[in-house]
């Protein structure tokens, strides 16, 4: 497969959430754009993360009141981009005197609701806990509650790659960049897949590999690296539900760090997240036996209800390629991100992405097209602000269009029909086209998946494996059973033979 008579404006290499956005903001502005990415969209850090669109509060500690107030600023942003995808979330944090004050909590929520604008959520405040109703120690008597957003991680990066296909980009999944090149100014790209290589030639070449950003520029930019990375280690538990209320809590450690608990699919909840420093291969990070016993120890720190190990379902982990600000500790090394640009005489640009986090995805990548926006003569003005992503369209209402679902297709089950309304919004109707029934889905895999929408992944969500329909997709991995992915995959192997077998056609 040869592409190289193809010249892109913009090469991407990396499929995660900062990769994809720039892509999308990228073709958006008129700009033609090439994205490959090694694994599966959002197979590492963006779909290991706390699942939150956030301010950080906790950052307000480390000063870093810039980054804060433009993640404020975009939560508000963003929650009008995917409505369907995002969602307002109460926090609760329960009040450790010996911790930090009461005036230094106060005075730190003040700032968080002032900081940035605040439309659509609602304000903090003082709260008491009953001791017979609430899910907490009975030691602690009163806390603080405040807003954020939770976010389906892995699919946001799925609706930004979308919307940049939509746009025009060209994106390729399971494609490893194996070498770069310069050649009369213009980037050389050798692709590598299971197909074999090809070359695509692109003006700027934007290295947003998050974990590898040091690795690429040293091993297949040849580039001297501006920056160097401190990755950190962040792991989650999961557990059976903790407590009734649709309620997160936010809980200080002695380590003057905090843990999250969080409301996760209905049934679960989802707590973390560590920070420590990671040294070996960011492709396999797997929770430790540390950061076990450390998330344990919080939740039974502050919850009536104790955990033991028995008590997880499930862990995941990720690496944050956080930019080395030479700070002491893991947890205190800035979440901002830093955008670097080489660029010599005669030699082609090539922007490299250090840092940053879900929430300031879309900024981010406003200001990597600031940074490549000279390098061409016709570029679009910013766009992605007031855009919606793929599913926001003429969605008034996600509970509306769970009613939608449910009067159209005929005996499917509303945990089912809730499910597509979060996961896809109104795009929900290009999967049911022509449906009318839960019989003419097809076969049924289990636990409201069925053919069609398997199909749907296939043909347009770069799915390939049952991994990335199950952890990726539909968030459905916590239900299948060993026998039940199985199946799938024996599905999915007969689905990509057929697919091989008409393209030779």
């Amino acid at each position: 497969m040869q592409e190289h008579l193809t010249v892109y404006d913009v090469c991407v290499i990396g499929g995660g959430i900062n990769g994809v956005g720039i892509a999308a903001d990228a073709a958006g502005r008129g700009l033609s754009v090439f994205l490959c990415e090694k694994d599966d969209l959002a197979s590492h850090t963006s779909s290991a993360s706390s699942k939150l669109i956030h301010g950080g509060l906790r950052y307000l500690e480390h000063k870093e009141f810039r980054l804060v107030r433009e993640a404020l600023l975009e939560r508000e942003i963003l929650l009008v981009k995917a409505p369907h995808i995002i969602r307002p979330l109460r926090f609760i944090m329960p009040h450790q005197p010996h911790l930090r004050p009461a005036w230094l909590i106060r005075t730190g929520l003040f700032f968080y609701d002032h900081l940035g604008k605040r439309e659509r959520l609602a304000g903090s405040s003082h709260v008491k806990f009953q001791a017979e109703n609430s899910p907490l120690k009975n030691e602690i008597m009163q806390g603080f509650e405040y807003s954020d957003c939770a976010v389906d991680d892995s699919r946001l990066v799925i609706l930004n790659a979308l919307q940049a296909k939509e746009k025009g980009a060209k994106i390729i999944t399971r494609s490893y960049c194996r070498a770069v090149t310069q050649e009369n100014g213009i980037w050389r790209v050798e692709i590598e897949n299971a197909k074999g290589c090809y070359t695509i030639q692109a003006k700027v070449l934007v290295n947003a590999t998050g974990a590898w950003v040091t690795q690429f520029l040293k091993n297949t930019a040849q580039v001297a690296s501006e920056y160097a990375i401190r990755m950190i280690q962040g792991s989650h538990i999961i557990v059976p539900k903790m407590y009734p209320e649709d309620k997160a809590f936010i809980m200080q450690n002695d380590d003057q760090r905090i843990v999250f608990a969080i409301p996760y699919l209905n049934k679960f909840t989802l707590i973390g997240t560590t920070d420590r420093e990671y040294q070996a291969d960011p492709n396999h990070v797997e929770i430790t036996q540390h950061e076990i016993d450390y998330l344990l120890d919080v939740c039974n720190d502050h919850f009536k209800k104790q955990l033991t190990q028995a008590d997880i379902l499930y862990t995941f982990s990720g690496v944050r390629a956080l930019c080395n600000d030479d700070s002491d500790q893991a947890s205190t090394v800035t979440r901002d991100y830093t955008l670097t640009l080489n660029h010599d005489v005669d030699q082609a640009p090539l922007l490299s992405v250090f840092g940053g986090k879900i929430t300031t995805y879309r900024k981010l990548a406003e200001s990597a097209l600031e940074k490549i926006q000279p390098f061409f003569k016709d570029v679009g003005k910013k766009w992605t602000e007031k855009a919606v992503l793929p599913g926001a369209e003429n969605l008034h209402s996600v509970d509306a269009l769970v009613e939608q679902i449910l009067v159209r297709i005929k005996a499917v089950q509303l945990e089912t029909a809730v499910r597509w309304a979060h996961a896809y919004g109104t795009r929900i109707w290009k999967i049911l086209e022509n449906i009318s029934h839960v019989q003419a889905l097809g076969q049924d895999f289990g636990y409201g998946l069925y053919a069609q929408e398997v199909d749907y992944l296939v043909e347009h969500e770069w799915a390939i494996s049952s991994e990335d329909i199950l952890k990726r997709r539909t968030k459905l991995y916590l239900e299948f059973d060993t026998e039940q992915v199985q199946i799938l995959d024996a599905y999915l192997l007969a689905l990509h033979e057929r697919r091989l077998q008409k393209d030779v056609a």
